[in-house]
């Protein structure tokens, strides 16, 4: 397929409470594209930012006309504030990236490379997960593991956010317009020609990340249940075989007491038995109500995310 061959890159960059990186960030952008045969444009979205990362964001445009800054009306999350990006972004290939420089700008020149050699997404793969605390390292490869043993939308272990898509791809990913939005399956949703670039990725260059665990649970659970039915599935077959088990234990009571007669059953069996069934019962009502909670999102048919401004 043939390239633009001076084609215009948007880079979009989603940021919350990130005034101490916002020059490091754009600086070390500037260094890396100025040498591109490329012209540029830098969208950041302040996804409802209470510091002074508006003041920040607006210094750095006096300098670098490329830039551009959309500002939501409050925080609606990373996700939305990256499909707000997407929205506005008008590159023929579109990069959406962290402002911390985890995700190394000078990636960005092998994701052009091999745009150019005819891939329509190059995403970037983490080759170890050193930098990460031994429970976030397990919880995230159960988590890939389980994503692609339940969906078929199949996402790559260890990729985050960071990619390269041609203007085609992120066409099709504006087309999807869910509430609920896990953007590591909607982007890798529309298929079309895949490469992965691997990297070390470092740590942060300033700043504090806002993500802690419950963030990162919800992150998962929202993932799973937006791109896969199969928890819904699976519970049927855990209902039918906890079912199988009860026949077969009422037909030996019938038998037991035709053979030896009627005992006294036991009250601290009988109380497990009650608790069991239970739990069963309120996690099967929670899990159905995971996925009507996200129908009842659905329906209001409410934006994903609200613009206060553009500059």
């Amino acid at each position: 397929m043939t390239r633009n061959p001076t084609p215009l890159i948007s880079l979009v960059v989603p940021v919350f409470n990130e005034e101490a990186s916002i020059a490091l960030f754009v600086a070390t952008v500037e260094k890396i594209l100025v040498g591109q045969a490329c012209t540029y444009e830098l969208i950041f979205v302040d996804d409802g930012s209470t510091d002074k990362t508006p003041n920040a964001l607006r210094e750095a445009k006096t300098r670098n006309a490329s830039i551009v800054i959309l500002t939501l009306s409050r925080n609606f999350g990373k996700d939305a504030a990256m499909t707000a990006g997407l929205d506005h972004a008008k590159g023929d290939a579109v990069i959406p990236m962290d402002v911390d420089l985890q995700d190394p700008p000078e990636l960005i020149v092998r994701f052009i490379e091999r745009w150019r050699d005819g891939a329509d997404i190059v995403y970037a793969v983490r080759t170890s997960r050193q930098s990460d605390g031994p429970v976030k390292r397990v919880s995230a490869g159960w988590f890939y593991s389980l994503f692609n043993l339940m969906s078929p939308t199949q996402i790559p272990f260890n990729a985050g956010d960071f990619r390269l898509m041609d203007r085609r791809v992120v066409d099709e990913v504006n087309r999807l317009r869910e509430r609920s939005r896990f953007m590591k399956g909607l982007m890798a949703w529309p298929g079309f020609r895949t490469e992965a670039v691997p990297f070390e990725r470092p740590q942060r260059a300033a700043g504090r990340t806002s993500w802690n665990y419950w963030n990162l649970w919800n992150f998962a659970l929202d993932g799973i249940t937006s791109f896969s039915t199969v928890p819904l599935r699976l519970w049927l077959y855990v209902g039918a075989v906890i079912s199988l088990f009860s026949f077969l234990y009422a037909a030996f009571i019938v038998v037991h007491a035709f053979i030896e007669g009627v005992d006294v059953p036991g009250y601290p069996s009988l109380m497990v038995a009650i608790m069991f069934f239970g739990g069963i019962q309120l996690v099967s009502i929670g899990l159905i109500g995971e996925y009507v909670g996200r129908i009842f999102l659905e329906i209001k048919g409410r934006p994903i995310y609200i613009i206060d401004s553009i500059e």
